[in-house]
């Protein structure tokens, strides 16, 4: 705790990790979708939201969906995984990025992450091949809004004759050398859940330039239905379809995507100078050929600034040290003082669901190293930990990242923060 109580007063309104920011014209849509009684899944709401994510993304077709993780599962449908499968995913991401692996019988393979972007290693996914060669779907997700390192990527699915699934769900409106994201993978998916830059309080879509594929996805996702006078059906279908009605507040949030970005990146560069001096990093991107939407702003504490820090599976303990500090006290500070941050991702082979599964570092098979919940684990031949998921997890935490956030409050959290190292 703070050497000086009362430095600091409770922010009177609590200041939001990432929340909804409406504009007025979401309610204009919606209104519009009551007012004419298109309710449903049908209506000018949805044409309009799925014209709007092509001409944004550049991709030739989207698909309105009730989630980000409906567009996923149908994603993994259409790469023809089946029971048995193994299927190569980011490790360090939100389980709704590998869960509709496990929804069509695929068993994910978890490939470890790098420091330069935290996303998915291409070095370790090259490893991956090679002990698993019969591969030929890759799921890749873009951590916090920043890109990966999509061509090395690529490249190495090329070789090995497999596709990409492109989880974009948190990077909606980055870019990669010059080209958007949600455009890298055979099938791609946004999310426009209530915390994402843009929002429709749920809802997703499916992007590709496969028009089969589209087509397809349209009718899987309403009970895939034949066309016939009655319901007729000769496959499998999902109730995955996007209201006219949500659809009617993503039209409305969708002007203002630029306008969100612009706000999140000012965040994080106040962010970036108010550390200046402190043993921090804040999350990182390959400056000279992406763009994130920096949808949250990270930070990662050095290894020599970070106290004694203890995770189970829920429940944490730290012991406080001088002039250092860790995630854990950094996040109940910031609660006391009624502002909202969280852990990194837990990555998903340290996740109980799924600790049986293969995990691949660039060294190879993962699971032969070190799985306890401290950093400064096992060291690979170039002096990192062989880990890189988990040693992210252990030192990094998402800080408050909301755009209605005011330049004064972010100048109290950025000291409230500093005074966790005093």
């Amino acid at each position: 705790m703070f050497k000086d109580e009362g430095r600091f007063k409770p922010f009177e309104n609590k200041v939001w990790l990432s929340s909804p920011t409406m504009h007025g014209e979401e309610l204009k849509y919606i209104t519009e979708a009551y007012e004419t009684n298109w309710m449903s899944t049908v209506g000018k709401n949805i044409n309009e939201v799925e014209r709007m994510a092509v001409e944004k993304v550049g991709c030739n077709y989207a698909v309105a969906l009730s989630a980000g993780t409906a567009a996923l599962h149908l994603a993994v449908k259409l790469a023809g995984v089946k029971p048995g499968d193994k299927v190569f995913c980011s490790d360090m991401t939100f389980c709704a990025t590998v869960n509709p692996v496990v929804y069509e019988g695929g068993i994910p393979i978890y490939i470890d992450t790098e420091y330069e972007t935290w996303n998915m290693d291409p070095v370790a996914l090259e490893k991956a091949f090679e002990i698993y060669p019969e591969v030929k779907v890759v799921v890749v997700a873009h951590l916090y809004g920043v890109p990966g390192k999509i061509d090395e990527i690529k490249k190495v699915c090329d070789k090995y004759g497999a596709i990409i699934i492109e989880d974009a769900a948190e990077s909606l409106g980055a870019s990669y050398k010059g080209k958007e994201t949600g455009n890298f993978g055979e099938y791609n998916c946004i999310s426009f859940n209530g915390n994402k830059i843009i929002t429709g309080s749920s809802g997703g879509m499916l992007l590709t330039n496969d028009k089969d594929a589209a087509e397809k996805v349209r009718k899987w996702s309403t009970q895939a239905r034949e066309n016939a006078p009655w319901y007729q059906h000769e496959e499998t279908g999902y109730n995955y379809r996007m209201s006219n009605v949500i659809a009617g507040v993503v039209r409305g949030q969708f002007p203002y995507l630029d306008e969100h970005i612009a706000q999140k990146k000012a965040i994080y560069e106040r962010y970036k100078e108010g550390f200046k001096g402190l043993p921090v990093k804040m999350n990182p991107f390959d400056e000279e050929n992406s763009v994130p939407n920096y949808w949250l702003s990270c930070m990662l504490i050095d290894e020599e600034a970070m106290c004694k820090q203890v995770r189970g599976e829920s429940e944490v303990a730290y012991i406080k040290e001088e002039g250092k500090t860790c995630p854990t006290e950094i996040l109940e500070t910031l609660a006391k003082y009624n502002a909202e941050g969280r852990p990194i991702w837990k990555p998903m082979h340290m996740q109980p669901i799924y600790r049986m599964n293969g995990f691949v570092t660039r060294e190879g098979n993962g699971r032969a190293k070190t799985n306890a919940y401290i950093s400064g684990g096992a060291l690979g031949k170039d002096g990192k930990p062989l880990d890189v998921g988990m040693d992210i997890f252990q030192r990094g935490l998402c800080l408050p990242s909301d755009n209605k956030m005011t330049k004064e409050e972010q100048e109290i959290i950025i000291e409230i923060i500093r005074s966790c190292f005093e």
